[in-house]
């Protein structure tokens, strides 16, 4: 009999019904007379209750179903009678696929800490927690392509290995073929990179903006998706050291452009997940923020504020609020500062523009004033920042003004200055940290929990 999946057991049509369904078990109870298993095979939250009548089945027959044991059921799916579930299914045959020795298995019945599942990160998709993340985490995946590619956006791959530092604040992962015991050495002593791979020094992508960027300028709109790394030694809720990138960058944008499809991107991803994972979203809420669902109902049925960098920073001033940070123009708004304009003052998600140059990218458009440029970061409940972009500086001149001002080696970036030197357009793009929208979208506080593997300083153990 073909297999049926949970997910697709809850359709009237198949009441009465023989199915066969195959997955782990979650749960057995019962008595001599009757076993009660509950299953789960990963396509949804909700577990479905098999029913062994043990005037069919012997004691050695069900010995082996042990929390985390894989089996195979064949029954009948009949209304159920018992509190929890609709449906259930009256077992006829029974197949072991794999056993879990309850002394060694360590996802049994009982609560398990979110920390102690860290450890756990090659089992933890078995739990109904990481189940809901992950099914809500692909399902936003689809949504972002979706959404592009409706737009008549194109999906751009852009290098993984790369010689140029896209943010500039130099924490790369080295990539190289040479000995580390034995680094060849110039005539100066400094290390001969000429000898490497690339033949120069390279390491992998902070951001693939610079060659989305590229793309725009010749398809007119393209978004990238992929993984990103950020070589910080920072082991707190908010970082990781492999993530996933959302940039989209757009010919012909301004600022304004930009802004208005970052509301309406971000809108379009919440609201496909609370209609196609809206039962793993509720389960979230139910068991670990039961403020989930009105808090991403708040964003869809808001327009988001927006407002200038300086006037967020007088408001801030102004507040009376005691921050751990101190405000003033020129500072690098951290998040208690965002979370307070988003969450006390306007109760709305915010866009923030106009940022001080020095705290910015060198690639952002300066504005008349010589002092901010054409940024925006878009601030969440929860998150604080959760977008950062601009509009792009478009004149080669002032970009070239901006990379010597900097000091930033023009030999790396010599391409980049190509796209102003040959057809430049106004242009603007933004980045969408992956993993901090399923942050948000999930209600999880620690984003190593809304990533199947985490990559942390001292942590690629899965």
């Amino acid at each position: 009999m073909k297999r049926t999946k949970i997910i697709d057991l809850f359709r009237p049509e198949l009441i009465g019904q023989e199915v066969c369904v195959m997955g782990w078990v979650r749960t057995r109870r019962g008595n001599k007379h009757v076993q009660f298993v509950a299953l789960n095979d990963g396509s949804t939250v909700k577990n479905v209750q098999i029913v062994f009548d043990m005037s069919q089945f012997t004691d050695e027959q069900l010995k082996p179903i042990t929390t985390g044991s894989s089996i195979k059921v064949d029954g009948v799916l009949v209304e159920s009678m018992g509190k929890g579930q609709s449906v259930e299914i009256q077992a006829r045959e029974l197949e072991v696929f794999g056993t879990a020795d309850p002394e060694a298995y360590p996802l049994q019945k009982k609560g398990h800490t979110l920390e102690f599942l860290r450890e756990k990160a090659h089992l933890r998709p078995r739990t109904n927690t990481f189940g809901a993340i992950l099914r809500v985490r692909s399902a936003l995946a689809f949504a972002i392509h979706k959404f592009f590619q409706e737009k008549g956006f194109f999906y751009l791959n852009t290098p993984l290995i790369t010689a140029s530092d896209c943010e500039g604040a130099g924490a790369m992962f080295q990539v190289t073929t040479l000995n580390l015991n034995n680094l060849p050495k110039t005539e100066e002593g400094q290390v001969d990179y000429s000898l490497d791979f690339f033949g120069k020094p390279t390491a992998l992508t902070v951001s693939g903006q610079l060659e989305g960027e590229l793309g725009a300028t010749a398809l007119g709109a393209i978004y990238t998706f992929g993984p990103t790394f950020r070589a910080e030694n920072s082991n707190t809720p908010r970082h990781l050291s492999e993530f996933w990138m959302i940039e989209p960058e757009m010919a012909f944008y301004d600022i304004t452009d930009n802004m208005d499809l970052a509301e309406e991107f971000i809108k379009y991803c919440i609201s496909y997940a609370l209609e196609h994972s809206l039962d793993d979203i509720q389960f979230l809420a139910e068991h670990y923020d039961p403020e989930l669902v009105e808090r991403l109902r708040f964003v869809l049925d808001n327009e988001f504020v927006r407002l200038s960098y300086s006037e967020g920073v007088k408001i801030l001033e102004e507040s009376g609020h005691k921050f751990e940070f101190p405000v003033y123009w020129g500072a690098d708004l951290q998040s208690e500062h965002e979370r307070y304009l988003v969450e006390e003052h306007f109760k709305r998600p915010v866009i923030l523009t106009d940022y001080p140059k020095e705290i910015k990218a060198f690639y952002m458009k300066l504005n008349d004033d010589g002092k901010t440029v054409r940024a925006m970061d878009v601030l969440f409940p929860k998150i604080g920042e959760i977008i950062g972009g601009s509009e792009r500086e478009e004149n080669y001149d002032k970009l070239l003004g901006r990379i010597e001002e900097l000091d930033i080696p023009m030999k790396d970036m010599w391409w980049y200055l190509d796209t102003r030197r040959f057809g430049t357009v106004p242009h603007a793009g933004f980045g969408l940290g992956f993993e901090r929208l399923v942050l948000f979208v999930t209600g999880m506080t620690n984003i190593r929990d809304v990533i199947p593997f985490p990559r942390t300083p001292n942590n690629a153990e899965f």
